[in-house]
């Protein structure tokens, strides 16, 4: 029986391992993660703006990193298919993440019909990131187990400061002209 520890290292492994090949999508997904740190520090002194923030420049760098750079044929640095990984993904997959982008970006137009303000915006924005959250921990609860949702859970709220440590250098790798990380670490942690 796997620890919550254990299934933690296990969901951030594969997210690695099957989602951040192009160095490109490693070097937003540090932009994103110093901005969620700074949109964690905003939501005690204004969680509207850390809510544009969160969206607006972190969801929008991490998933553009995703949509537009990150390899979508077959895996050969980890023998998979794109659906097998799909298949797998525990978080939001590829149509998971369209679904909550539409959601996102047609959430400023509704507000705007009935004469909202930027500032409910941001607190909409802000409740549509809780909700997106619990939805998808009830609904990993019910189909896989309780461990796998609260690891999931938790691997989302820290991969800011994880992304940090893990990608940092990837803008400098860049600047090599190194496109892809070369991934010679993938093997299976013991």
């Amino acid at each position: 029986m796997t620890t919550l520890r254990q299934e933690l290292a296990r969901q951030r492994w594969d997210d690695h391992r099957y989602y951040h090949h192009c160095r490109i999508n490693q070097s937003l997904h540090l932009v994103s993660a110093l901005s969620f740190v700074a949109a964690y520090g905003l939501l005690f002194i204004d969680p509207a703006l850390a809510a544009i923030i969160g969206w607006c420049v972190s969801m929008t760098t991490r998933q553009a990193g995703h949509f537009f750079f990150e390899p979508r044929g077959y895996d050969s640095v980890n023998a998979a298919t794109d659906a097998h990984k799909e298949a797998i993904k525990v978080g939001y997959n590829i149509r998971r993440k369209i679904v909550l982008m539409a959601v996102w970006a047609a959430v400023p137009l509704l507000l705007w019909l009935s004469g909202g303000s930027w500032r409910d915006v941001g607190i909409a924005w802000l409740a549509l990131g809780g909700a997106g959250l619990l939805f998808r921990v009830a609904q990993l609860a019910l189909t896989q187990n309780g461990r796998t949702a609260l690891a999931w859970m938790l691997k989302i709220l820290s991969d800011p400061f994880h992304d940090i440590r893990l990608y940092h250098r990837a803008p400098l790798a860049l600047l090599r002209g190194e496109r892809y990380d070369p991934m010679r670490h993938v093997q299976r942690p013991h």
